[in-house]
Protein backbone atom coordinates (compact mmCIF):
# COMPACT_ATOMS: atom_id res chain seq x y z
CA UNK A 1 0.00 0.00 0.00
CA UNK A 2 1.47 3.42 -0.94
CA UNK A 3 2.57 5.73 1.88
CA UNK A 4 1.45 8.84 -0.03
CA UNK A 5 -2.04 9.16 -1.47
CA UNK A 6 -2.60 10.38 -5.03
CA UNK A 7 -3.33 14.07 -4.21
CA UNK A 8 -0.28 14.30 -1.94
CA UNK A 9 1.91 12.64 -4.57
CA UNK A 10 0.76 15.11 -7.22
CA UNK A 11 1.35 18.06 -4.91
CA UNK A 12 4.83 16.86 -3.96
CA UNK A 13 5.76 16.30 -7.60
CA UNK A 14 4.80 19.90 -8.35
CA UNK A 15 6.97 21.15 -5.48
CA UNK A 16 9.96 19.10 -6.62
CA UNK A 17 9.90 20.91 -9.95
CA UNK A 18 11.52 23.78 -7.99
CA UNK A 19 14.70 21.82 -7.20
CA UNK A 20 17.77 23.61 -8.50
CA UNK A 21 20.33 20.86 -7.96
CA UNK A 22 20.33 17.06 -7.60
CA UNK A 23 19.30 15.60 -4.27
CA UNK A 24 20.15 12.15 -2.97
CA UNK A 25 18.10 10.21 -0.42
CA UNK A 26 20.32 7.88 1.61
CA UNK A 27 18.38 5.48 3.84
CA UNK A 28 19.60 3.38 6.75
CA UNK A 29 17.13 0.54 7.27
CA UNK A 30 16.59 -2.53 9.38
CA UNK A 31 14.12 -5.39 9.15
CA UNK A 32 11.28 -3.73 11.07
CA UNK A 33 7.86 -2.68 9.70
CA UNK A 34 8.86 0.97 10.11
CA UNK A 35 11.93 0.37 7.98
CA UNK A 36 9.73 -1.12 5.30
CA UNK A 37 7.48 1.93 5.43
CA UNK A 38 10.49 4.23 5.17
CA UNK A 39 11.83 2.34 2.15
CA UNK A 40 8.45 2.73 0.48
CA UNK A 41 8.35 6.47 1.26
CA UNK A 42 11.88 7.05 -0.08
CA UNK A 43 11.12 5.12 -3.25
CA UNK A 44 7.86 7.01 -3.79
CA UNK A 45 9.61 10.38 -3.42
CA UNK A 46 12.56 9.43 -5.64
CA UNK A 47 10.43 8.64 -8.69
CA UNK A 48 8.77 12.07 -8.66
CA UNK A 49 11.74 14.02 -10.02
CA UNK A 50 14.75 13.30 -12.19
CA UNK A 51 16.75 15.42 -9.73
CA UNK A 52 16.06 12.96 -6.86
CA UNK A 53 17.82 9.60 -6.45
CA UNK A 54 17.68 7.00 -3.69
CA UNK A 55 20.19 4.69 -1.98
CA UNK A 56 19.67 2.16 0.77
CA UNK A 57 23.23 1.64 2.02
CA UNK A 58 23.25 4.28 4.73
CA UNK A 59 25.25 3.76 7.92
CA UNK A 60 23.47 6.17 10.26
CA UNK A 61 23.44 5.26 13.96
CA UNK A 62 19.64 5.16 13.90
CA UNK A 63 17.66 2.73 11.79
CA UNK A 64 15.31 3.48 10.23
CA UNK A 65 16.44 6.91 9.10
CA UNK A 66 17.22 8.70 5.87
CA UNK A 67 19.31 11.70 4.88
CA UNK A 68 18.50 14.27 2.22
CA UNK A 69 21.86 15.21 0.72
CA UNK A 70 23.29 17.56 -1.89
CA UNK A 71 26.74 18.90 -2.77
CA UNK A 72 28.48 15.63 -1.84
CA UNK A 73 26.88 15.61 1.60
CA UNK A 74 27.86 19.16 2.58
CA UNK A 75 24.18 20.11 2.72
CA UNK A 76 21.87 17.61 4.34
CA UNK A 77 18.91 17.03 6.64
CA UNK A 78 18.25 13.72 8.39
CA UNK A 79 14.93 12.23 9.51
CA UNK A 80 15.05 9.39 12.04
CA UNK A 81 11.41 8.50 11.67
CA UNK A 82 8.67 8.89 9.09
CA UNK A 83 8.05 12.64 8.55
CA UNK A 84 4.30 12.38 8.17
CA UNK A 85 1.46 14.17 9.96
CA UNK A 86 2.57 17.64 11.04
CA UNK A 87 6.09 16.88 9.82
CA UNK A 88 5.23 16.20 6.17
CA UNK A 89 5.72 19.89 5.41
CA UNK A 90 9.15 19.59 7.03
CA UNK A 91 10.00 16.83 4.52
CA UNK A 92 8.85 18.93 1.56
CA UNK A 93 10.80 22.01 2.69
CA UNK A 94 13.92 19.97 3.45
CA UNK A 95 13.87 18.56 -0.08
CA UNK A 96 13.49 22.05 -1.54
CA UNK A 97 16.08 23.79 0.64
CA UNK A 98 18.73 21.08 0.35
CA UNK A 99 17.93 21.13 -3.36
CA UNK A 100 18.84 24.80 -3.60
CA UNK A 101 15.42 26.45 -3.47
CA UNK A 102 15.81 29.60 -1.29
CA UNK A 103 14.02 29.65 2.09
CA UNK A 104 11.37 32.33 2.62
CA UNK A 105 13.27 34.06 5.42
CA UNK A 106 14.82 37.48 5.88
CA UNK A 107 18.01 37.79 3.81
CA UNK A 108 20.01 39.24 6.73
CA UNK A 109 18.96 36.32 8.93
CA UNK A 110 20.04 33.79 6.29
CA UNK A 111 23.42 35.54 6.05
CA UNK A 112 23.75 35.16 9.82
CA UNK A 113 23.14 31.42 9.40
CA UNK A 114 25.82 31.14 6.72
CA UNK A 115 28.28 32.93 8.97
CA UNK A 116 27.90 30.64 12.01
CA UNK A 117 31.02 28.72 12.94
CA UNK A 118 30.87 25.01 13.74
CA UNK A 119 30.80 22.20 14.07
CA UNK A 120 27.19 22.43 15.25
CA UNK A 121 25.36 19.09 15.40
CA UNK A 122 21.68 19.45 16.30
CA UNK A 123 19.28 16.69 17.31
CA UNK A 124 15.56 17.45 17.61
CA UNK A 125 13.15 15.03 19.27
CA UNK A 126 9.62 15.47 17.93
CA UNK A 127 6.25 13.77 17.97
CA UNK A 128 3.95 13.50 14.94
CA UNK A 129 1.10 15.11 16.90
CA UNK A 130 3.12 18.14 18.00
CA UNK A 131 2.09 21.36 16.27
CA UNK A 132 5.16 23.26 17.55
CA UNK A 133 7.75 20.72 16.41
CA UNK A 134 7.70 21.50 12.66
CA UNK A 135 8.85 25.08 13.25
CA UNK A 136 11.95 23.86 15.06
CA UNK A 137 12.65 21.02 12.63
CA UNK A 138 12.26 23.29 9.61
CA UNK A 139 14.44 26.04 11.07
CA UNK A 140 17.30 23.64 11.85
CA UNK A 141 16.96 21.97 8.45
CA UNK A 142 17.36 25.38 6.81
CA UNK A 143 20.53 25.93 8.82
CA UNK A 144 21.90 22.53 7.79
CA UNK A 145 21.05 23.21 4.15
CA UNK A 146 22.83 26.58 4.11
CA UNK A 147 25.88 25.98 6.29
CA UNK A 148 28.22 22.96 5.88
CA UNK A 149 29.33 23.45 9.51
CA UNK A 150 25.82 22.53 10.68
CA UNK A 151 24.12 19.12 10.74
CA UNK A 152 20.66 18.23 11.96
CA UNK A 153 18.70 15.06 12.62
CA UNK A 154 14.99 15.07 13.49
CA UNK A 155 14.09 12.09 15.71
CA UNK A 156 10.60 10.70 16.25
CA UNK A 157 10.47 10.16 20.01
CA UNK A 158 7.72 7.56 19.71
CA UNK A 159 9.97 5.46 17.43
CA UNK A 160 13.10 5.72 19.57
CA UNK A 161 11.65 5.15 23.02
CA UNK A 162 14.83 3.75 24.55
CA UNK A 163 16.78 6.85 23.56
CA UNK A 164 14.01 9.07 24.87
CA UNK A 165 14.13 7.25 28.22
CA UNK A 166 17.93 7.31 28.35
CA UNK A 167 18.09 11.04 27.65
CA UNK A 168 15.12 11.69 29.95
CA UNK A 169 13.08 13.55 27.33
CA UNK A 170 9.57 14.34 28.55
CA UNK A 171 8.60 17.24 26.30
CA UNK A 172 8.85 18.02 22.61
CA UNK A 173 10.25 19.65 20.66
CA UNK A 174 13.49 19.07 22.55
CA UNK A 175 16.77 20.11 20.95
CA UNK A 176 20.32 19.02 21.72
CA UNK A 177 23.43 20.75 20.39
CA UNK A 178 26.62 18.70 20.24
CA UNK A 179 25.09 16.26 22.71
CA UNK A 180 24.03 18.88 25.29
CA UNK A 181 20.54 20.33 25.94
CA UNK A 182 20.01 23.43 23.80
CA UNK A 183 16.33 24.27 24.12
CA UNK A 184 12.78 22.98 24.35
CA UNK A 185 9.47 24.29 23.09
CA UNK A 186 8.69 26.21 19.95
CA UNK A 187 11.59 28.16 18.44
CA UNK A 188 11.80 29.81 15.04
CA UNK A 189 14.92 30.43 12.97
CA UNK A 190 15.49 33.91 14.40
CA UNK A 191 15.29 32.64 18.00
CA UNK A 192 17.74 29.81 17.35
CA UNK A 193 20.22 32.08 15.60
CA UNK A 194 19.92 34.64 18.41
CA UNK A 195 20.94 31.96 20.93
CA UNK A 196 23.99 31.07 18.83
CA UNK A 197 25.03 34.56 17.69
CA UNK A 198 26.02 36.32 20.92
CA UNK A 199 26.22 39.73 19.24
CA UNK A 200 22.73 39.55 17.75
CA UNK A 201 21.01 41.15 20.77
CA UNK A 202 23.25 44.21 20.87
CA UNK A 203 22.95 44.69 17.10
CA UNK A 204 19.16 44.50 17.33
CA UNK A 205 19.13 47.01 20.20
CA UNK A 206 21.19 49.51 18.20
CA UNK A 207 18.91 49.11 15.19
CA UNK A 208 15.75 49.60 17.26
CA UNK A 209 17.11 52.59 19.18
CA UNK A 210 17.71 54.42 15.90
CA UNK A 211 14.06 54.24 14.80
CA UNK A 212 11.95 57.39 14.55
CA UNK A 213 8.83 57.70 16.74
CA UNK A 214 5.76 55.80 15.58
CA UNK A 215 2.27 57.20 15.30
CA UNK A 216 0.96 53.94 16.75
CA UNK A 217 3.10 51.28 18.42
CA UNK A 218 1.53 47.91 19.19
CA UNK A 219 2.94 45.78 22.00
CA UNK A 220 2.18 42.12 21.28
CA UNK A 221 1.86 40.13 18.08
CA UNK A 222 -1.06 37.81 18.73
CA UNK A 223 -4.46 38.02 16.99
CA UNK A 224 -5.30 41.32 18.71
CA UNK A 225 -1.96 42.90 17.85
CA UNK A 226 -2.03 41.68 14.26
CA UNK A 227 -5.55 43.02 13.73
CA UNK A 228 -4.62 46.38 15.30
CA UNK A 229 -1.57 46.63 13.03
CA UNK A 230 -3.59 45.95 9.87
CA UNK A 231 -6.32 48.47 10.76
CA UNK A 232 -3.80 51.15 11.75
CA UNK A 233 -1.57 50.63 8.71
CA UNK A 234 -4.57 50.83 6.38
CA UNK A 235 -5.13 54.37 7.69
CA UNK A 236 -1.71 55.34 6.35
CA UNK A 237 -0.13 56.06 9.73
CA UNK A 238 3.37 54.97 10.80
CA UNK A 239 2.79 51.63 12.56
CA UNK A 240 5.14 49.37 14.53
CA UNK A 241 4.71 46.05 16.33
CA UNK A 242 6.90 44.86 19.19
CA UNK A 243 6.35 41.15 19.82
CA UNK A 244 8.07 38.81 22.23
CA UNK A 245 6.75 35.97 20.06
CA UNK A 246 4.68 36.82 17.00
CA UNK A 247 1.50 34.77 17.17
CA UNK A 248 1.55 34.47 20.94
CA UNK A 249 -0.60 31.85 22.62
CA UNK A 250 -2.23 30.85 19.32
CA UNK A 251 1.03 29.14 18.34
CA UNK A 252 0.31 26.61 21.11
CA UNK A 253 -3.28 25.98 20.04
CA UNK A 254 -4.00 22.73 18.24
CA UNK A 255 -7.46 22.63 16.72
CA UNK A 256 -9.48 25.81 16.10
CA UNK A 257 -13.07 25.07 15.14
CA UNK A 258 -14.92 28.24 16.25
CA UNK A 259 -13.24 30.82 14.00
CA UNK A 260 -16.28 31.97 12.09
CA UNK A 261 -16.28 31.03 8.37
CA UNK A 262 -13.30 28.70 8.84
CA UNK A 263 -14.54 25.26 9.88
CA UNK A 264 -11.14 24.03 11.05
CA UNK A 265 -7.60 25.36 11.27
CA UNK A 266 -4.60 25.04 13.55
CA UNK A 267 -2.76 27.68 15.54
CA UNK A 268 0.57 27.76 13.67
CA UNK A 269 -1.26 27.86 10.32
CA UNK A 270 -3.42 30.77 11.44
CA UNK A 271 -0.36 32.64 12.77
CA UNK A 272 1.43 32.20 9.43
CA UNK A 273 -1.60 33.69 7.69
CA UNK A 274 -1.73 36.58 10.16
CA UNK A 275 1.94 37.32 9.64
CA UNK A 276 1.55 37.24 5.86
CA UNK A 277 -1.42 39.61 6.08
CA UNK A 278 0.46 42.07 8.30
CA UNK A 279 3.40 42.06 5.90
CA UNK A 280 1.07 43.19 3.10
CA UNK A 281 1.22 46.62 4.72
CA UNK A 282 4.02 48.95 5.79
CA UNK A 283 4.23 47.65 9.34
CA UNK A 284 7.59 47.58 11.14
CA UNK A 285 7.52 44.22 12.96
CA UNK A 286 10.16 43.87 15.69
CA UNK A 287 9.93 40.23 16.74
CA UNK A 288 11.69 38.56 19.71
CA UNK A 289 11.60 41.82 21.67
CA UNK A 290 10.22 41.99 25.22
CA UNK A 291 8.75 45.18 26.63
CA UNK A 292 9.70 45.82 30.25
CA UNK A 293 8.51 49.35 31.03
CA UNK A 294 5.99 51.95 29.85
CA UNK A 295 6.90 55.59 30.43
CA UNK A 296 3.84 57.83 29.91
CA UNK A 297 4.07 60.76 27.53
CA UNK A 298 5.79 63.88 28.77
CA UNK A 299 6.16 67.33 27.29
CA UNK A 300 7.02 65.89 23.87
CA UNK A 301 3.70 64.04 23.72
CA UNK A 302 5.40 60.70 23.11
CA UNK A 303 4.95 57.53 25.15
CA UNK A 304 8.11 55.44 25.61
CA UNK A 305 8.41 51.67 25.64
CA UNK A 306 11.63 50.29 27.12
CA UNK A 307 12.78 46.86 26.00
CA UNK A 308 14.66 44.06 27.71
CA UNK A 309 17.65 44.53 25.38
CA UNK A 310 18.16 48.10 26.61
CA UNK A 311 16.65 49.87 23.60
CA UNK A 312 13.55 52.04 23.73
CA UNK A 313 10.86 53.15 21.28
CA UNK A 314 8.59 56.19 21.28
CA UNK A 315 5.10 56.64 19.88
CA UNK A 316 2.18 59.08 19.88
CA UNK A 317 -0.24 56.26 20.72
CA UNK A 318 0.16 52.74 22.08
CA UNK A 319 -1.93 49.60 21.79
CA UNK A 320 -1.21 47.01 24.48
CA UNK A 321 -2.03 43.47 23.31
CA UNK A 322 0.38 41.40 25.39
CA UNK A 323 -1.97 38.43 25.73
CA UNK A 324 -1.77 35.77 28.39
CA UNK A 325 0.16 32.65 29.32
CA UNK A 326 -0.64 29.30 30.89
CA UNK A 327 -1.51 29.63 34.57
CA UNK A 328 0.70 27.56 36.87
CA UNK A 329 -0.35 25.51 39.87
CA UNK A 330 2.27 27.27 42.03
CA UNK A 331 2.79 24.01 43.86
CA UNK A 332 6.22 22.94 45.18
CA UNK A 333 8.02 20.87 42.55
CA UNK A 334 6.18 22.34 39.53
CA UNK A 335 9.08 24.50 38.36
CA UNK A 336 11.68 21.86 39.26
CA UNK A 337 10.01 19.23 37.08
CA UNK A 338 8.86 21.42 34.20
CA UNK A 339 9.55 19.42 30.98
CA UNK A 340 10.54 16.51 33.23
CA UNK A 341 6.99 15.27 33.62
CA UNK A 342 5.16 18.56 34.18
CA UNK A 343 3.75 19.69 30.83
CA UNK A 344 1.25 22.19 29.44
CA UNK A 345 0.58 20.83 25.94
CA UNK A 346 -1.10 17.39 25.81
CA UNK A 347 -1.07 17.37 22.00
CA UNK A 348 2.70 17.93 21.90
CA UNK A 349 3.89 15.79 24.76
CA UNK A 350 1.13 13.21 25.18
CA UNK A 351 2.75 10.58 22.90
CA UNK A 352 5.84 10.56 25.13
CA UNK A 353 3.70 9.15 27.96
CA UNK A 354 2.26 6.21 26.04
CA UNK A 355 1.37 3.41 28.44
CA UNK A 356 2.15 5.55 31.51
CA UNK A 357 0.06 7.08 34.27
CA UNK A 358 -0.79 10.77 34.00
CA UNK A 359 -2.88 13.48 35.64
CA UNK A 360 -4.67 16.49 34.16
CA UNK A 361 -5.11 19.50 36.42
CA UNK A 362 -8.26 21.43 35.55
CA UNK A 363 -11.89 20.55 34.81
CA UNK A 364 -12.77 23.19 32.24
CA UNK A 365 -13.04 22.53 28.53
CA UNK A 366 -9.26 22.51 28.04
CA UNK A 367 -8.69 20.09 30.91
CA UNK A 368 -11.43 17.66 29.94
CA UNK A 369 -10.41 17.72 26.27
CA UNK A 370 -6.83 16.99 27.33
CA UNK A 371 -7.96 14.08 29.50
CA UNK A 372 -10.02 12.62 26.65
CA UNK A 373 -7.09 12.88 24.22
CA UNK A 374 -4.62 11.39 26.70
CA UNK A 375 -6.91 8.50 27.60
CA UNK A 376 -6.39 7.08 24.12
CA UNK A 377 -2.61 7.05 24.60
CA UNK A 378 -1.70 6.58 28.25
CA UNK A 379 -2.44 3.83 30.72
CA UNK A 380 -4.52 5.96 33.08
CA UNK A 381 -5.62 9.57 33.54
CA UNK A 382 -6.54 11.18 36.86
CA UNK A 383 -8.38 14.46 36.32
CA UNK A 384 -8.15 16.81 39.32
CA UNK A 385 -10.55 19.77 39.61
CA UNK A 386 -10.47 22.43 42.35
CA UNK A 387 -14.22 23.10 42.16
CA UNK A 388 -16.91 20.74 43.44
CA UNK A 389 -17.89 19.90 39.86
CA UNK A 390 -16.40 19.94 36.38
CA UNK A 391 -16.88 23.17 34.42
CA UNK A 392 -16.54 21.72 30.91
CA UNK A 393 -19.37 21.50 28.39
CA UNK A 394 -21.83 18.69 29.09
CA UNK A 395 -20.97 16.82 25.88
CA UNK A 396 -17.31 16.71 26.88
CA UNK A 397 -18.11 15.55 30.40
CA UNK A 398 -20.28 12.74 29.02
CA UNK A 399 -17.46 11.56 26.79
CA UNK A 400 -14.93 11.72 29.63
CA UNK A 401 -17.09 9.71 32.01
CA UNK A 402 -17.51 6.99 29.38
CA UNK A 403 -13.77 6.24 29.32
CA UNK A 404 -12.68 3.24 31.44
CA UNK A 405 -9.16 4.48 32.23
CA UNK A 406 -10.11 7.88 33.68
CA UNK A 407 -10.60 8.81 37.34
CA UNK A 408 -12.26 12.15 38.16
CA UNK A 409 -11.43 13.89 41.42
CA UNK A 410 -13.28 17.10 42.37
CA UNK A 411 -12.90 19.50 45.31
CA UNK A 412 -9.16 18.85 45.23
CA UNK A 413 -6.10 21.08 45.43
CA UNK A 414 -2.73 19.88 44.13
CA UNK A 415 -0.25 20.68 46.91
CA UNK A 416 3.01 19.13 45.67
CA UNK A 417 4.67 17.58 42.65
CA UNK A 418 6.81 14.59 43.59
CA UNK A 419 9.94 13.44 41.77
CA UNK A 420 13.21 11.55 42.09
CA UNK A 421 15.38 14.49 41.03
CA UNK A 422 15.26 13.59 37.34
CA UNK A 423 11.56 13.09 36.60
CA UNK A 424 8.07 13.21 38.07
CA UNK A 425 7.00 10.25 40.19
CA UNK A 426 3.67 11.49 41.53
CA UNK A 427 1.66 14.28 43.10
CA UNK A 428 -0.10 15.05 46.36
CA UNK A 429 -3.55 16.61 46.44
CA UNK A 430 -5.70 17.76 49.35
CA UNK A 431 -9.39 16.89 49.57
CA UNK A 432 -10.90 20.34 50.20
CA UNK A 433 -13.89 18.87 52.04
CA UNK A 434 -12.05 16.57 54.45
CA UNK A 435 -8.56 18.24 54.40
CA UNK A 436 -7.14 14.74 53.86
CA UNK A 437 -3.98 14.42 51.73
CA UNK A 438 -3.77 11.82 48.94
CA UNK A 439 -0.77 10.66 46.90
CA UNK A 440 -1.11 9.62 43.26
CA UNK A 441 1.76 7.73 41.67
CA UNK A 442 2.27 8.77 38.05
CA UNK A 443 4.79 9.86 35.44
CA UNK A 444 3.17 12.91 33.82
CA UNK A 445 1.17 15.96 34.90
CA UNK A 446 -0.63 18.16 32.35
CA UNK A 447 -1.64 21.56 33.72
CA UNK A 448 -4.78 23.06 32.13
CA UNK A 449 -6.09 25.70 34.56
CA UNK A 450 -6.52 28.75 32.39
CA UNK A 451 -4.50 31.84 31.61
CA UNK A 452 -2.87 34.76 33.41
CA UNK A 453 -2.42 38.15 31.65
CA UNK A 454 1.09 39.33 30.73
CA UNK A 455 0.74 42.66 32.48
CA UNK A 456 3.13 42.58 35.45
CA UNK A 457 5.34 45.21 33.80
CA UNK A 458 2.40 47.65 33.68
CA UNK A 459 1.60 47.72 37.41
CA UNK A 460 1.47 51.24 38.82
CA UNK A 461 1.40 52.79 35.34
CA UNK A 462 -2.10 52.03 34.08
CA UNK A 463 -5.18 50.79 35.88
CA UNK A 464 -5.40 47.00 36.24
CA UNK A 465 -8.17 44.82 37.59
CA UNK A 466 -7.64 42.64 40.70
CA UNK A 467 -6.88 39.78 38.25
CA UNK A 468 -4.16 41.86 36.59
CA UNK A 469 -6.18 42.59 33.44
CA UNK A 470 -5.92 45.99 31.75
CA UNK A 471 -9.06 48.06 32.43
CA UNK A 472 -10.54 49.26 29.13
CA UNK A 473 -13.68 51.11 28.10
CA UNK A 474 -15.95 50.40 25.13
CA UNK A 475 -13.38 51.93 22.72
CA UNK A 476 -10.42 49.99 24.13
CA UNK A 477 -9.05 53.06 25.92
CA UNK A 478 -7.05 52.59 29.13
CA UNK A 479 -6.58 54.97 32.05
CA UNK A 480 -3.72 56.68 30.15
CA UNK A 481 -4.71 59.07 27.33
CA UNK A 482 -3.43 57.80 24.00
CA UNK A 483 -2.90 54.26 25.32
CA UNK A 484 -5.33 51.54 24.20
CA UNK A 485 -5.48 47.79 24.84
CA UNK A 486 -7.01 44.70 23.28
CA UNK A 487 -7.14 40.93 23.60
CA UNK A 488 -6.67 38.46 26.43
CA UNK A 489 -4.69 40.96 28.55
CA UNK A 490 -7.78 43.14 29.04
CA UNK A 491 -10.97 43.02 31.12
CA UNK A 492 -13.05 42.16 28.03
CA UNK A 493 -14.83 38.87 28.83
CA UNK A 494 -14.54 35.63 26.86
CA UNK A 495 -10.93 35.07 25.82
CA UNK A 496 -11.39 33.95 22.23
CA UNK A 497 -9.30 34.48 19.08
CA UNK A 498 -12.14 36.08 17.14
CA UNK A 499 -12.96 38.44 20.03
CA UNK A 500 -9.30 39.44 20.33
CA UNK A 501 -9.21 40.23 16.61
CA UNK A 502 -12.32 42.37 16.87
CA UNK A 503 -10.96 44.24 19.86
CA UNK A 504 -7.61 44.72 18.13
CA UNK A 505 -9.36 46.21 15.12
CA UNK A 506 -11.34 48.52 17.41
CA UNK A 507 -8.18 49.60 19.24
CA UNK A 508 -6.49 50.39 15.92
CA UNK A 509 -9.41 52.57 14.88
CA UNK A 510 -9.51 54.23 18.30
CA UNK A 511 -5.80 55.06 18.12
CA UNK A 512 -6.31 56.65 14.70
CA UNK A 513 -9.30 58.61 16.00
CA UNK A 514 -7.20 59.84 18.93
CA UNK A 515 -4.46 61.01 16.56
CA UNK A 516 -6.73 63.03 14.29
CA UNK A 517 -8.48 64.66 17.27
CA UNK A 518 -5.25 65.62 19.01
Amino acid sequence: MPILDAPTTAQLKAYLANLRRPVELVATLGDTPKSAEMRALVEEVAVLSDKVSARFDGTDERAPSFAIRADEGHAQAVFAGLPMGHEFTSLVLALLHVGGHPPKEDADLLDQVRGLEGPLHFETFFSLTCQNCPDVVQALNIMAALNPNITHVAIDGALYKEEVERRQIMAVPNVFLNGQPFGSGRMDLAQIVAKLDTNATSRAAEKIAAKDPFEVLIIGGGPAGAAAAIYAARKGIRTGVVAERFGGQVLDTMGIENFISVQHTEGPKLVAQLEQHVKEYEVDVMNLQKATELVPAGADGLHEIRLENGASLKAKTLILSTGARWRQMNAPGEDEYRNKGVAYCPHCDGPLFKGKRTAVIGGGNSGVEAAIDLAGIVAHVTLIEFDSQLRADAVLQKKLRSLPNVTIVTSALTTQVLGDGAKVTGLIYKDRETEELHTVELEGIFVQIGLVPNTEWLKGVIELSPRGEIEVDARGATSLPGVFAAGDATTVPYKQIIIAMGDGSKAGLSAFDHLIRN
